[in-house]
């Protein structure tokens, strides 16, 4: 395996603070004694016990009640014979089944020889868990190869804080962990984006001359990239191709993904350019992820560009990328290509699937072709797929918000009937469309349907409702929506409660829920417009409650408005 020079060590050390900290117990029975083999002299007389022996345990759900009046010659405490069914079974999990019932039948401990032939198989099937149980149960003491694949094993199952516990205790004890072990722990790391133990972790490799090798200084860049340093992972990467080693193919893709949330696209075709250079050629993977970032960034121009060079390049996009891309270029209303890839896609023997109807559904609504998307849903139908939630969502919405409530509500209703489960945002796509049209009491059924089908409501639940209260002048029931709204724990969102909504419950004599309101958006850092402030300060100063008016002008003050001179003179006198 090919070694990465030392010249790497400068570059790459830095302290950092550990992020998991060590378990407060250390893990028992970790030592240096080595596994050895009793089975050398077995009688092979007892093979046909040890094969009834296995054919017991295997097929009697409750063996444990008669296996010893089914064997009553056998001694079940006997290592070699009790070896010789532990091989045979070749299933670590009835093994540990066996050495239970012993435990708790007859306080029986097995030897170290039985204790490692199970632990070396249930590291086999990469049972980590299993294994530490059965360490805490037998406390034998494995040797430390054998600690070191169980160090492997935990990291594979993502038992990270135990694989650290078990390897640091093999440092303590004076282990060199192999550099296998070491790049294990790592990698684990990286998927745990603990990245502060990576570097401390590597800092130690360094003290104790541990040399590393490509797979070390892939885990380095990726952890660069998790921190956000793309850059310091790019210089690490250029380092690592200037002293004659190439990284692998992951690392680039998470230096190109980095560089395309910097957008820093001259980054992304220059690490483009050095794979193919270097023999690693970018695959639909690395393709795939470039058009989908540009795509959620609002780059869809650029997106459908390095979508045409992949072609180009002699690359068969799949359906995936297809879907992107039609869903990226609807966003931005170029329905037209979007079909054009729709079409194409179909050419080149690709079914859509529910993903990509759903994307070219949501590009009707973009362009209010609500006939397209009515006969798209219907072939969706016709061709056999099956009715989803994204696809309703998709239709309700797109109705609601072209004014057609009555078709979305028969949508809704027939959701029960297919078996289909709404969820909020349906019920508030719905409320929402029915507050539009004034239908205010069928919106309001809906608000409390979705609280009885346990449902979390949102802002946007309410906010339509208030409004819509608010407006037909009904305003103690808007009142007691907003009351409801706040034992909900619902934080209003920006679009909950326009300017006049709160300014209306201040005059009617909501005070709180208006002053509530002003505080809720300039905490949040939006800024209503200065008649705003002018108007609500008129209205508490009016129903004498210039203590409240007092607190509107401090915040109208930190914003940055000067009162005009009306306000000055008549409305806090």
């Amino acid at each position: 395996m090919a070694r990465t020079p030392s010249s790497f060590t400068q570059l790459l050390r830095r302290p950092s603070p550990k992020i998991i900290q060590n378990p407060k117990q250390p893990i028992r029975n970790i030592g240096s004694d080595n596994f050895c083999n009793d089975n050398e002299d077995k009688p092979q007389n007892s093979s046909e016990i040890v094969k009834a022996i296995c054919a017991t345990i295997r097929s009697k759900p409750r063996w444990e009640n008669s296996i010893l009046s089914d064997f009553p010659d056998v001694s079940f405490f006997d290592s070699s014979l009790l070896n010789q069914v532990l091989m045979h079974q070749k299933n670590a999990f009835l093994s540990i089944r066996l050495l239970y019932w012993l435990r708790s039948t007859f306080g029986y401990l097995p030897d170290q020889s039985i204790c490692s032939l199970v632990f070396n198989s249930l590291l086999e099937d990469n049972a980590a868990n299993a294994a530490k149980n059965f360490l805490d149960f037998t406390k034998f003491i494995p040797n430390p190869v054998d600690i070191e694949s169980y160090v492997r094993c935990l990291c594979l199952s993502g038992m990270i804080e135990d694989a650290l516990q078990v390897f640091d205790e093999m440092k303590k004890r004076g282990g060199c962990p192999s550099l296998e072990t070491w790049n294990s722990v790592l990698q684990a790391l990286i998927k745990n984006g603990y990245t502060n133990t990576v570097w401390e972790l590597y800092g130690e490799m360094m003290e104790l001359g541990v040399d590393v090798d490509v797979h070390t200084v892939d885990y380095l860049i990726q952890a660069f990239c998790l921190d956000k340093n793309v850059s310091k992972g790019y210089e690490l990467l250029r380092q690592m191709l200037d002293d004659g080693y190439v990284p692998h193919k992951v690392s680039f893709d998470k230096l190109i993904y980095g560089f395309i949330l910097d957008k820093k696209y001259t980054r992304v075709s220059a690490l483009l350019h050095i794979m193919i250079v270097k023999g690693i050629n970018p695959d639909l993977y690395t393709y795939q992820q470039i058009i989908h970032v540009l795509c959620i960034n609002r780059m869809q121009r650029e997106g459908l560009r390095i979508f045409n060079d992949l072609k180009d390049r002699g690359y068969a996009p799949d359906k995936i990328m297809y879907t992107t891309m039609i869903h990226g270029l609807c966003k931005i209303k170029w329905f037209g290509e979007a079909r054009k890839l729709w079409f194409e896609m179909i050419q080149k023997g690709f079914k859509p699937n529910q993903y990509t109807y759903n994307a070219l559904l949501y590009g009707y609504f973009k362009v209010s072709d609500l006939k397209g998307a009515v006969n798209l849903f219907k072939e969706m139908q016709d061709k056999g797929y099956r009715e989803t939630l994204i696809a309703y969502n998709t239709m309700i919405n797109g109705l609601c918000s072209h004014g057609r409530t009555t078709l979305a509500f028969r949508l809704f209703n027939r959701m029960s009937r297919k078996n289909v489960s709404k969820d909020v945002v349906t019920y508030n796509s719905m409320i929402r469309g029915l507050c539009k049209e004034g239908k205010l009491d069928e919106g309001l059924n809906l608000l409390y349907e979705l609280v009885d089908c346990g449902l979390q409501p949102s802002s946007a639940s309410y906010g339509p409702l208030i409004e819509k209260l608010y407006e037909m002048e009904r305003i103690d029931e808007a009142k007691n929506i907003w009351n409801q709204m706040q034992e909900k724990d619902v934080e209003p969102a920006s679009v909950c409660i326009d300017d006049n909504v709160m300014i209306g419950l201040s005059a009617k004599g909501y005070v709180a829920a208006g002053i509530y309101w002003l505080q809720y958006i300039v905490k949040n850092q939006l800024i209503p417009h200065q008649e705003t402030f002018e108007n609500l300060i008129g209205v508490l100063s009016q129903r004498d409650r210039l203590d409240v008016g007092l607190i509107a002008m401090s915040h109208m003050h930190k914003i940055g408005y000067i009162p005009s001179f009306r306000m000055d003179a008549t409305s806090l006198m």
